[in-house]
Protein backbone atom coordinates (compact mmCIF):
# COMPACT_ATOMS: atom_id res chain seq x y z
CA UNK A 1 0.00 0.00 0.00
CA UNK A 2 1.46 3.69 -0.81
CA UNK A 3 0.34 6.69 0.31
CA UNK A 4 -0.52 9.91 -2.25
CA UNK A 5 -2.37 13.10 -3.04
CA UNK A 6 -4.90 13.35 -4.85
CA UNK A 7 -4.33 16.30 -7.26
CA UNK A 8 -6.77 15.79 -10.36
CA UNK A 9 -10.18 14.50 -10.56
CA UNK A 10 -11.76 13.64 -14.22
CA UNK A 11 -14.29 11.15 -15.41
CA UNK A 12 -13.95 9.33 -12.81
CA UNK A 13 -10.39 9.04 -12.28
CA UNK A 14 -7.88 10.31 -9.52
CA UNK A 15 -4.86 11.46 -10.51
CA UNK A 16 -2.35 10.51 -6.88
CA UNK A 17 1.03 11.85 -6.58
CA UNK A 18 2.92 9.16 -4.25
CA UNK A 19 6.90 9.17 -4.55
CA UNK A 20 7.20 11.45 -7.24
CA UNK A 21 5.03 9.90 -9.64
CA UNK A 22 0.86 10.44 -10.69
CA UNK A 23 -0.84 6.86 -10.56
CA UNK A 24 -3.96 7.19 -12.49
CA UNK A 25 -6.45 5.55 -9.94
CA UNK A 26 -10.39 4.35 -9.57
CA UNK A 27 -11.78 4.40 -6.61
CA UNK A 28 -13.00 1.36 -4.46
CA UNK A 29 -17.00 0.90 -4.95
CA UNK A 30 -17.30 1.02 -1.12
CA UNK A 31 -16.90 4.89 -0.80
CA UNK A 32 -20.25 4.73 -3.17
CA UNK A 33 -21.81 2.97 -0.87
CA UNK A 34 -20.68 4.97 2.10
CA UNK A 35 -21.70 8.29 0.76
CA UNK A 36 -18.22 9.57 0.59
CA UNK A 37 -16.60 10.60 -2.72
CA UNK A 38 -12.29 11.01 -2.75
CA UNK A 39 -11.71 14.78 -2.95
CA UNK A 40 -9.32 16.63 -5.29
CA UNK A 41 -6.25 17.81 -1.89
CA UNK A 42 -7.27 14.39 -0.07
CA UNK A 43 -4.72 12.71 1.30
CA UNK A 44 -5.10 8.64 0.42
CA UNK A 45 -4.27 4.99 0.27
CA UNK A 46 -3.88 3.53 -2.89
CA UNK A 47 -3.01 0.19 -3.84
CA UNK A 48 -0.90 -0.35 -7.27
CA UNK A 49 -2.16 -2.23 -10.30
CA UNK A 50 1.15 -1.59 -12.35
CA UNK A 51 1.01 0.36 -15.80
CA UNK A 52 0.48 3.15 -13.71
CA UNK A 53 -2.96 2.94 -12.66
CA UNK A 54 -3.85 2.18 -9.19
CA UNK A 55 -6.74 1.67 -6.72
CA UNK A 56 -7.74 3.97 -4.18
CA UNK A 57 -8.28 1.60 -0.99
CA UNK A 58 -8.81 4.69 2.05
CA UNK A 59 -9.46 8.12 2.28
CA UNK A 60 -7.08 9.88 5.51
CA UNK A 61 -8.86 12.16 8.27
CA UNK A 62 -9.38 15.79 6.42
CA UNK A 63 -8.76 19.28 7.60
CA UNK A 64 -11.57 20.87 5.91
CA UNK A 65 -13.78 19.53 2.81
CA UNK A 66 -15.86 22.26 0.49
CA UNK A 67 -18.82 21.43 -1.74
CA UNK A 68 -17.94 23.09 -4.18
CA UNK A 69 -15.08 23.18 -6.14
CA UNK A 70 -15.02 19.58 -4.25
CA UNK A 71 -11.61 19.91 -2.83
CA UNK A 72 -10.47 19.28 0.88
CA UNK A 73 -7.60 19.84 3.46
CA UNK A 74 -7.32 23.56 1.70
CA UNK A 75 -4.86 25.19 4.19
CA UNK A 76 -5.56 28.99 3.10
CA UNK A 77 -8.03 30.94 1.27
CA UNK A 78 -6.35 33.66 -0.94
CA UNK A 79 -8.81 36.67 -1.42
CA UNK A 80 -8.07 38.31 -4.56
CA UNK A 81 -9.36 42.48 -3.92
CA UNK A 82 -9.35 46.00 -5.44
CA UNK A 83 -10.45 49.34 -5.05
CA UNK A 84 -9.91 50.16 -8.68
CA UNK A 85 -12.34 48.97 -11.19
CA UNK A 86 -13.93 46.50 -10.32
CA UNK A 87 -13.95 47.93 -6.82
CA UNK A 88 -14.85 44.73 -4.07
CA UNK A 89 -17.20 45.49 -1.31
CA UNK A 90 -15.50 44.52 2.22
CA UNK A 91 -18.30 42.60 2.57
CA UNK A 92 -17.95 39.91 -0.32
CA UNK A 93 -14.30 39.38 1.88
CA UNK A 94 -15.87 39.34 5.27
CA UNK A 95 -18.07 36.36 4.29
CA UNK A 96 -15.28 34.42 2.27
CA UNK A 97 -13.34 34.85 5.88
CA UNK A 98 -15.63 34.13 7.65
CA UNK A 99 -16.41 31.01 6.39
CA UNK A 100 -12.74 30.06 5.94
CA UNK A 101 -12.43 30.60 9.44
CA UNK A 102 -15.02 27.75 9.99
CA UNK A 103 -13.35 25.59 7.95
CA UNK A 104 -10.16 26.49 9.53
CA UNK A 105 -8.30 27.82 6.82
CA UNK A 106 -6.35 30.61 7.08
CA UNK A 107 -6.94 33.90 5.28
CA UNK A 108 -4.83 36.23 3.44
CA UNK A 109 -6.11 39.59 1.81
CA UNK A 110 -4.34 40.42 -1.58
CA UNK A 111 -5.08 44.04 -2.61
CA UNK A 112 -4.79 43.94 -7.08
CA UNK A 113 -4.18 47.02 -9.31
CA UNK A 114 -2.38 48.88 -6.58
CA UNK A 115 -1.13 50.56 -9.67
CA UNK A 116 -4.17 52.06 -9.96
CA UNK A 117 -5.45 52.87 -6.85
CA UNK A 118 -3.31 51.88 -3.38
CA UNK A 119 -6.35 50.86 -1.75
CA UNK A 120 -5.59 52.28 1.44
CA UNK A 121 -9.05 52.10 2.99
CA UNK A 122 -8.99 48.08 2.91
CA UNK A 123 -5.27 47.59 3.54
CA UNK A 124 -6.15 49.50 6.58
CA UNK A 125 -9.66 47.54 7.55
CA UNK A 126 -7.95 44.01 7.20
CA UNK A 127 -4.20 44.93 8.90
CA UNK A 128 -6.73 45.69 11.52
CA UNK A 129 -8.70 43.26 11.20
CA UNK A 130 -5.04 40.73 12.20
CA UNK A 131 -5.28 39.09 8.48
CA UNK A 132 -2.28 38.75 6.31
CA UNK A 133 -2.81 41.78 3.81
CA UNK A 134 -0.66 42.55 0.70
CA UNK A 135 -0.28 45.15 -2.47
CA UNK A 136 0.27 43.97 -5.38
CA UNK A 137 -0.09 44.71 -9.12
CA UNK A 138 0.10 41.86 -11.82
CA UNK A 139 0.67 44.58 -14.73
CA UNK A 140 3.91 45.71 -12.91
CA UNK A 141 5.23 42.98 -10.42
CA UNK A 142 5.09 44.77 -7.48
CA UNK A 143 3.93 43.34 -4.17
CA UNK A 144 4.86 39.74 -5.69
CA UNK A 145 7.98 39.00 -3.58
CA UNK A 146 6.13 39.62 -0.33
CA UNK A 147 3.11 37.96 -1.75
CA UNK A 148 5.35 34.50 -2.29
CA UNK A 149 6.35 33.63 1.89
CA UNK A 150 2.47 33.93 2.27
CA UNK A 151 1.89 30.96 0.25
CA UNK A 152 4.88 29.18 -0.61
CA UNK A 153 4.49 25.65 1.43
CA UNK A 154 0.47 25.64 1.58
CA UNK A 155 -2.43 24.87 -0.49
CA UNK A 156 -4.11 27.80 -1.12
CA UNK A 157 -7.69 27.99 -2.55
CA UNK A 158 -7.52 32.01 -4.94
CA UNK A 159 -10.77 33.71 -5.09
CA UNK A 160 -12.55 36.71 -5.49
CA UNK A 161 -14.91 38.87 -7.09
CA UNK A 162 -14.57 38.74 -11.08
CA UNK A 163 -12.23 40.95 -12.66
CA UNK A 164 -10.71 41.29 -9.88
CA UNK A 165 -7.20 39.49 -11.20
CA UNK A 166 -6.89 36.30 -9.89
CA UNK A 167 -5.67 34.65 -12.93
CA UNK A 168 -3.61 37.49 -13.45
CA UNK A 169 -1.78 37.27 -10.17
CA UNK A 170 -1.35 33.22 -10.87
CA UNK A 171 0.47 33.76 -14.16
CA UNK A 172 2.37 37.10 -12.53
CA UNK A 173 3.30 34.51 -9.99
CA UNK A 174 4.55 31.70 -12.33
CA UNK A 175 3.98 31.65 -16.43
CA UNK A 176 4.38 28.22 -16.28
CA UNK A 177 0.63 28.11 -14.66
CA UNK A 178 -0.58 30.05 -17.91
CA UNK A 179 1.19 27.15 -19.99
CA UNK A 180 -0.59 24.13 -17.93
CA UNK A 181 -3.85 25.87 -17.81
CA UNK A 182 -3.86 26.47 -21.52
CA UNK A 183 -2.53 22.83 -22.13
CA UNK A 184 -5.89 21.23 -20.30
CA UNK A 185 -7.98 23.29 -21.89
CA UNK A 186 -6.71 22.04 -25.66
CA UNK A 187 -6.64 18.62 -24.11
CA UNK A 188 -10.47 18.58 -23.16
CA UNK A 189 -11.45 20.38 -26.21
CA UNK A 190 -13.47 23.04 -24.94
CA UNK A 191 -13.21 26.34 -22.51
CA UNK A 192 -11.86 25.65 -18.97
CA UNK A 193 -14.59 27.42 -16.98
CA UNK A 194 -17.12 24.75 -18.57
CA UNK A 195 -15.80 21.56 -17.13
CA UNK A 196 -15.96 20.16 -13.55
CA UNK A 197 -12.08 20.01 -13.84
CA UNK A 198 -10.54 20.80 -11.00
CA UNK A 199 -6.61 20.32 -10.43
CA UNK A 200 -4.04 21.52 -8.01
CA UNK A 201 -1.10 23.21 -9.32
CA UNK A 202 2.59 23.51 -7.82
CA UNK A 203 3.89 27.44 -8.54
CA UNK A 204 7.61 27.55 -8.39
CA UNK A 205 7.28 29.73 -5.01
CA UNK A 206 6.42 26.09 -3.68
CA UNK A 207 3.06 27.15 -3.48
CA UNK A 208 -0.05 24.63 -4.38
CA UNK A 209 -3.01 25.85 -5.95
CA UNK A 210 -6.32 25.53 -6.69
CA UNK A 211 -7.69 25.96 -9.91
CA UNK A 212 -11.35 25.99 -10.38
CA UNK A 213 -14.28 28.53 -10.95
CA UNK A 214 -15.95 26.94 -8.59
CA UNK A 215 -14.25 29.34 -5.50
CA UNK A 216 -15.39 32.45 -6.99
CA UNK A 217 -19.23 31.65 -5.69
CA UNK A 218 -18.16 28.87 -3.02
CA UNK A 219 -19.62 30.92 -0.27
CA UNK A 220 -23.21 30.56 -1.13
CA UNK A 221 -23.15 27.21 -0.92
CA UNK A 222 -20.95 27.10 2.52
CA UNK A 223 -23.70 29.60 4.57
CA UNK A 224 -25.00 26.74 6.82
CA UNK A 225 -26.26 26.58 10.35
CA UNK A 226 -22.46 25.79 11.40
CA UNK A 227 -22.02 29.02 10.74
CA UNK A 228 -25.06 30.40 12.02
CA UNK A 229 -24.19 29.27 15.59
CA UNK A 230 -20.54 29.96 15.35
CA UNK A 231 -20.53 33.35 13.66
CA UNK A 232 -18.96 35.40 16.51
CA UNK A 233 -15.71 33.39 16.75
CA UNK A 234 -14.99 33.57 12.60
CA UNK A 235 -14.30 37.35 13.31
CA UNK A 236 -11.05 36.76 14.63
CA UNK A 237 -10.44 40.60 15.66
CA UNK A 238 -14.19 40.06 17.74
CA UNK A 239 -11.88 37.39 19.83
CA UNK A 240 -10.52 39.98 22.85
CA UNK A 241 -14.11 40.60 23.60
CA UNK A 242 -16.44 38.03 23.23
CA UNK A 243 -16.29 36.95 27.08
CA UNK A 244 -16.37 40.38 27.93
CA UNK A 245 -20.25 40.74 27.30
CA UNK A 246 -22.68 41.38 30.64
CA UNK A 247 -25.01 38.58 29.37
CA UNK A 248 -24.61 35.05 27.94
CA UNK A 249 -25.52 34.46 24.84
CA UNK A 250 -25.08 38.22 23.45
CA UNK A 251 -25.61 38.48 19.80
CA UNK A 252 -23.42 41.67 19.60
CA UNK A 253 -26.01 43.52 17.65
CA UNK A 254 -27.46 46.23 20.15
CA UNK A 255 -27.44 44.46 23.92
CA UNK A 256 -26.25 47.04 26.58
CA UNK A 257 -23.45 45.88 28.11
CA UNK A 258 -21.65 43.88 25.11
CA UNK A 259 -17.89 44.60 24.79
CA UNK A 260 -17.64 43.96 20.88
CA UNK A 261 -20.07 47.30 20.35
CA UNK A 262 -17.98 49.61 22.96
CA UNK A 263 -14.52 48.41 21.06
CA UNK A 264 -16.54 49.47 17.72
CA UNK A 265 -17.23 52.59 19.72
CA UNK A 266 -13.69 52.90 21.01
CA UNK A 267 -12.67 52.44 17.29
CA UNK A 268 -10.64 48.92 17.94
CA UNK A 269 -13.31 47.31 15.28
CA UNK A 270 -13.32 48.72 12.23
CA UNK A 271 -16.99 49.71 11.29
CA UNK A 272 -17.48 48.06 7.99
CA UNK A 273 -16.16 44.67 9.31
CA UNK A 274 -18.89 44.87 12.59
CA UNK A 275 -21.55 45.91 9.48
CA UNK A 276 -20.65 42.37 7.65
CA UNK A 277 -21.17 40.36 10.61
CA UNK A 278 -24.74 42.08 11.12
CA UNK A 279 -25.52 41.19 7.72
CA UNK A 280 -23.95 37.92 7.81
CA UNK A 281 -26.25 37.84 11.28
CA UNK A 282 -29.59 38.52 9.24
CA UNK A 283 -28.64 36.22 6.22
CA UNK A 284 -28.06 33.37 9.07
CA UNK A 285 -31.02 34.21 10.83
CA UNK A 286 -33.71 32.11 8.96
CA UNK A 287 -32.02 29.26 8.89
CA UNK A 288 -33.60 26.29 11.07
CA UNK A 289 -32.15 23.31 12.64
CA UNK A 290 -33.91 21.09 9.91
CA UNK A 291 -31.74 22.39 7.35
CA UNK A 292 -28.66 20.67 8.39
CA UNK A 293 -30.85 17.57 6.73
CA UNK A 294 -30.42 18.92 3.25
CA UNK A 295 -26.32 19.24 3.61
Amino acid sequence: MREGQIKKALSGFYYVETDGEILRCRARGKFRREGLSPLVGDWVEIRELGNGDGIVEAVKPRKNDFLRPAVANVDQIVVIASEALPKTDPYLIDRLSAIAVLKSCGVVVVLNKCDLDSADSLYHIYRAAGFPTVRVSAETGEGLEELKPLISGRLSAFTGNSGVGKSSILNALDPEFHLQVGEISAALGRGRHTTRHIELYHLDCGADVVDSPGFASFDTDELDLELKHRLPETFPDFAPYLDGCRFVGCSHTKEKGCAVLEALKNGQIQKSRHDSYLRLYEELKPLKEWEKQKK
